[in-house]
């Protein structure tokens, strides 16, 4: 009888293995969330880092060859000013791009690229890409529209394609008035660079103007052939504010 309880006070009491063991098991899952939200870091970081190095590496990032693949900016909080940047060294490129391809061809007075603080603006006279009073693009002017489709596919900003006429009335079998004619042509250009250029529909917006915003005098000939136009609008998502527009109160004198 003493040698039996001697040999029972003797075992060690283990119950305690199986809060251990399930402490053990917290522990490990709450390593695997660490490291699975250390690698969600890690990919955002490597893709802002490859944004940057767009513009300090002085490859040609967002214009390369087929320019295929587009890049998406998004931002929130204190990146969006350094993602700002990295939007207007891109537009800058496409706007040199751009221009190189008019001077190729011979279109320098008739197309203008404009860079400004809502984005930019390729803006085409009518009569390189269409015939007067219509609205069917011309065959001529297709491989530029390629070329431009080519490079706004490098970014995945929304586009705006608007159409303005002169102060002209215009009524025959196809357009009852410059509204009409004005949206037409905005409609073409949209639908080919969607169709033929390969950009993808759901970054477009059309608007026709008709009259009613001129650039130009429309009380003589040049001033009105200039304001028969199609303006391409590649629209920013990080709107460079004006220096005089920050801040809504006027400094100290």
């Amino acid at each position: 009888m003493p040698e039996k309880k001697r040999r029972h006070e003797e075992h060690v009491d283990e119950t305690w293995l199986l809060p251990y063991s399930d402490l053990l098991t917290l522990l490990l899952a709450l390593f695997i969330v660490m490291f699975s939200i250390s690698n969600l870091d890690k990919e955002k970081f490597k893709k802002i880092s490859e944004q940057f190095s767009v513009i300090f590496s002085g490859g040609s990032g967002v214009l390369n060859e087929g320019g295929a693949a587009a890049i998406s900016l998004k931002s929130s909080g204190a990146g969006g000013l350094s993602l700002q940047n990295i939007e207007e060294n891109q537009m800058m490129k496409i706007k040199d791009s751009i221009e190189r391809e008019i001077r190729d061809n011979g279109y320098q007075d008739k197309i203008k690229v404009n860079l400004n603080n809502e984005g930019l603006e390729i803006s085409i006279q009518e009569l390189v890409l269409f015939n007067s009073g219509e609205a069917e693009v011309l065959n001529s002017v297709t491989p530029m529209l390629f070329h431009v489709a080519k490079i706004l596919n490098a970014l995945d900003n929304h586009i705006k394609v608007t159409g303005h006429t002169d102060n002209v009335p215009i009524r025959n079998g196809k357009f009852r008035s410059n509204w009409d004619l004005s949206a037409m042509r905005a409609i073409n250009v949209m639908t080919f660079l969607v169709e033929q250029g390969g950009l993808q529909p759901e970054r477009f917006s059309i608007q026709g103007y008709s009259q009613y915003a001129p650039k130009y005098d429309n009380t003589t000939a040049a001033g009105r052939a200039k304001n028969r136009r199609v303006e391409i609008f590649l629209v920013r998502k990080y709107p460079v504010i004006p220096k005089q527009e920050i801040g809504s109160e006027n400094p100290v004198q």
